[in-house]
């Protein structure tokens, strides 16, 4: 058998090792501004998907009656609304989103080592 020996990266028994110290997240990344534009690729084909079911949703017809203005009918047809509807929200998340992607990747906010913050 043979004994184990430690690696050269490892310390030994009993010796505390520190952390490596993990990068700051960047939150100005000018890369932002693509997904920012494909956010808002998709809020406008969201909005034509919302506007096509809606209008799917609403069926009007219309039954002729002798001697009288024709009978006049409206039916919503709930899953075609409500599938608007949930599409009309993602689009208003993306479009949210969008405006925030925009924000962090034109604006910078700098502070200063040791400046206490404005409360």
């Amino acid at each position: 058998m043979t004994a184990a020996t430690p690696d050269a990266g490892t310390p030994a028994a009993g010796v505390p090792v520190a952390p490596a110290p993990e990068p700051a997240p960047r939150l100005h990344q000018p890369k932002r501004a693509l997904i920012a534009v494909g956010e808002v690729v998709a809020v406008v084909a969201l909005a034509f998907l919302a506007v096509w079911c809606w209008n799917r949703g609403v069926v009007r017809s219309s039954y002729p009656v002798d001697g009288r203005a024709p009978l006049e009918s409206t039916r919503y047809l709930g899953n075609w609304i409500s599938g608007s509807i949930g599409l009309a929200t993602a689009a208003g998340v993306l479009l949210l989103d969008a405006v925030r992607q925009t924000l962090l990747a034109v604006r910078t906010r700098g502070r200063e080592q040791g400046a206490e913050p404005d409360v």
